[in-house]
């Protein structure tokens, strides 16, 4: 036998192999899911691992500091499916990315609020001229806070706004370098102590400008992954019913406060009442007009047309309709 036919016989078991390997790897279903620090019951999803299970997906559970953050990464490519507050999901609509929102991650209620620094002598939003206000850009905390002012009558342009994430504000308020915070838990819950509540996203949206996280999705991507995002909307859906059910069995030392902090970054025993001031729409007032069903597009709407008079977007679409799906939800209520 030739030398070549023998080195062929002897390299076809390797090839082989390796063939067999790559088609595994090129079949490995894979899914990046960009999450912040809200304190939701999302992360005992992620704490338990039953959605991998469930799948068969491998997925990068990669947190992010802010809303702003997660856009950015949807739109190079590097998350698919991630979680975003109303106002980086408008600002990202404005501009056209292909996204959807598909499932209303939380009201967020009292969750989100204007905290000034004691002694400061900030006694209402009209005193935070020429003070430092720190929040970060493009945030729903961001958008609340420019609505206030304007509210107030106060000119942004007076106020010293600085584009922090979550933690870089705790430093901040540690440090006294900061006047005052538009942010939410658990960043909220440490700073309290030594500042007093001027304004809440509950007190801004009964003024008619309401706020939401929602958790968003690459539209092509999900169209490919249609059974994965279902599966998503499943697994969120009985993680709010457990909470909602049994709020009062969520404690600092259960299993579900201990995975929503360990996630979060967050001390357990400030947990319950952090998260207690969210709402979690049950799947069908997801699928009714004040949410996916309609209400979640005006809000978007609404807050890229505020947005845009701020200079933050160049551009407001006709609808926000096309970037709102109650398609998932609706699947997974078997309809």
């Amino acid at each position: 036998m030739q030398l070549t036919s023998r080195l062929s016989l002897w390299l076809l078991p390797a090839l082989l192999v390796v063939s067999l390997v790559q088609c595994s790897n090129s079949n490995t279903k894979k899914v990046t899911f960009a999450y912040q620090d809200m304190l939701v019951p999302l992360r005992t999803v992620i704490e338990s691992g039953e959605l991998e299970k469930t799948t068969g997906y491998t997925i990068d559970w990669r947190q992010f500091g802010g809303g702003g953050d997660v856009i950015r990464a949807m739109a190079s490519g590097d998350v698919q499916v991630g979680e975003a507050g109303a106002s980086p999901i408008a600002a990202a609509a404005s501009q056209g990315q292909d996204i959807k929102l598909f499932w209303i991650l939380d009201d967020i209620a009292d969750a989100e609020a204007l905290v000034v620094r004691k002694g400061r002598g900030i006694t209402g939003l009209k005193d935070l001229a020429g003070k430092k206000v720190a929040t970060p850009f493009v945030s729903t905390s961001h958008y609340q806070l420019l609505v206030a002012l304007q509210l107030a009558g106060v000119d942004p342009q007076t106020v010293n706004v600085l584009n922090l994430r979550p933690p870089e504000i705790a430093a901040a308020w540690e440090r006294g370098d900061i006047d005052a915070t538009f942010i939410w838990d658990p960043v909220l819950t440490k700073i309290k102590p030594t500042g007093e509540i001027i304004a809440t996203s509950a007190s801004i949206g009964k003024a008619g400008h309401p706020t939401f996280d929602g958790l968003v999705v690459n539209a092509a991507w999900a169209a490919e992954n249609d059974a994965f995002v279902t599966a998503l909307v499943k697994a969120v859906a009985q993680a709010d019913a457990a909470y909602r059910e049994h709020a009062a069995q969520w404690t600092a030392d259960s299993p579900q406060i201990q995975a929503v902090a360990k996630w979060s970054k967050a001390d357990p025993k400030d947990v319950p009442a952090a998260i207690a001031l969210y709402r979690f729409p049950e799947p069908a007032a997801q699928l009714s007009a004040a949410w996916l069903g309609g209400g979640a597009a005006k809000v978007l709407g609404d807050i890229s047309t505020f947005l845009k008079t701020q200079g933050r977007v160049q551009e407001v679409k006709p609808s926000y309709e096309p970037f709102v799906t109650t398609a998932y939800v609706e699947k997974a209520l078997g309809r």
